[in-house]
């Protein structure tokens, strides 16, 4: 936690136990101050204790950011602590440390059971649902979008057979190999224009939807969308591409030949 202003608690200071109190910056809005100085030394009169105000620290999340900050005031409830926190290297020898600070635990308060749980993970599972979500979707799209290329291909093999005759006569009179390729996208071009036309506001909508469960959320802006259309149209052409450059370099001989 980032000090604003004051000080923490400190063991040298025999009143912090029972005196002394630390506020946040969503507090010291709500009481009305502007300046975090300006609440040093103010008294407090709270679930009957009284003292007075030593410190501010910088808002800081306690739970996930779905949830607001929330005003907060801390103070040292000697009768009210009932978890021990212990910093343990990530590379060291976790079971071997977990047995040891469970047989210091248990001489210490030989009566109450041992129970832990590591605050990294604890704080990944306010997000747990969150990832499960964006890992299905994120399945399904890829296999939407694999779908979608092997149905534009298949549109793309099927217009190219059917405009065999009409891609011969027109390289017999000179088109060349960008203009057949130019002819054969071009409705394709215009069909992804048309999807990312109709599919833009639902996306906005959906996505607005989903980031209102967030109290601290980004916002959504227009090159977001721009950059998915354009991501969908070079998947499109690269998927459609092949088929037209493979017809516009075919020999119209053979193709007029079968006609």
């Amino acid at each position: 936690m980032k000090m604003l202003a004051g000080r923490a608690f400190n063991k040298t200071y025999g009143t912090d136990t029972t005196q002394a109190m630390i506020v946040n910056e969503s507090a010291l809005k709500l009481f009305g101050y502007t300046r975090p100085d300006q609440i040093l030394g103010q008294k407090f009169d709270q679930w009957g204790r009284q003292g007075t105000i030593i410190g501010v620290v910088k808002d800081f999340h306690l739970h996930s950011l779905q949830e607001a900050i929330q005003p907060m005031t801390m103070r040292i409830e000697p009768q009210g602590c009932y978890l021990v926190t212990v910093n343990v290297d990530a590379g060291a020898n976790i079971p071997g440390i977990l047995k040891a600070i469970e047989s210091a635990w248990h001489a210490a308060f030989p009566v109450r059971p041992f129970s832990y749980y590591f605050l990294d993970e604890f704080f990944d599972r306010q997000y747990r649902n969150d990832e499960r979500f964006g890992n299905i979707f994120l399945d399904f799209a890829v296999l939407a979008i694999l779908i979608s290329c092997m149905g534009l291909l298949g549109l793309a093999s099927y217009s190219t057979l059917q405009r065999r005759r009409e891609i011969g006569i027109r390289k017999v009179l000179g088109a060349s190999t960008r203009a057949i390729v130019q002819l054969l996208t071009t409705d394709f071009v215009r069909l992804v224009a048309l999807s990312f036309v109709l599919a833009t506001p639902l996306a906005a909508y959906f996505m607005h939807h989903w980031l209102e469960g967030f109290a601290y959320r980004t916002s959504l802006t227009w090159w977001m969308f721009i950059i998915a259309g354009l991501t969908a149209l070079i998947i499109a052409m690269l998927t459609v591409c092949y088929q037209a450059l493979k017809a516009a370099i075919a020999n119209p001989v053979k193709s007029l030949r079968t006609e």
